[in-house]
């Protein structure tokens, strides 16, 4: 298999990676087994910031900071043996994304209309202010599902933390998504009559 081939791998693993983080988590501190889990995570997510520098686009510095973010809570996880510190990844994940959402809110183009733009580069002013409103909306997501995130951690309940941060909150940014979607299709269908 050439080099070229093998390339989509590591995207592959790094995303599986992040999807399973709070499962993973969950299984190396009920078997005791993070001491060899943390360097194998610790090295996909090394991966995963190596290969953001080849992205472009709203979303990259987003990835390379959640996987820096990662990297530092294994390392110091494994290095101070305070497992507990893992815990907290969710609720980076979620200040990061707040922090990207809401800084675009005082920028000239929120993140979902430089989204929208990718796809589609005129916008009528209903569609820009349809994004500004969405982004408002990820905002309130992402301070909720971070709070809530941060309870899990601090309360240190295993099987709640990963209910809520490994399937829950995936659930609610679905529904979000799908919400989102379709309310957008009937903007669009009102705009276009």
């Amino acid at each position: 298999m050439s080099g070229a081939r093998s390339l989509p791998v590591v995207p592959l693993l790094t995303g599986l990676l992040l999807l399973a983080w709070p499962f993973l988590i969950w299984f190396g501190l009920a078997h005791n087994s993070l001491h060899w889990l943390l360097p194998l995570m610790a090295l996909l997510l090394f991966l995963r910031f190596r290969q953001t520098r080849q992205q472009v686009g709203p979303l990259r510095v987003v990835t390379q900071v959640v996987a820096a973010a990662g990297i530092t809570l294994c390392i110091a996880s494994y290095l101070l043996k305070t497992h507990q510190l893992l815990l907290f990844y969710p609720v980076v994940v979620n200040g990061v994304m707040l922090a990207v959402f809401g800084g675009s809110l005082w920028s000239a183009m929120p993140i979902i209309e430089r989204l929208a733009r990718l796809r589609e580069r005129e916008l009528p002013d209903t569609a820009v202010r349809y994004t500004r409103r969405v982004t408002q909306i990820w905002c309130a997501f992402f301070i909720i599902n971070g709070g809530i995130a941060l309870f899990t951690a601090l309360y240190g309940d295993m099987p709640l933390w990963t209910a809520w941060n490994g399937m829950i909150s995936y659930l609610l940014m679905g529904t979000l998504m799908a919400g989102e979607w379709l309310v957008r299709r009937q903007v669009i269908k009102r705009d276009t009559q």
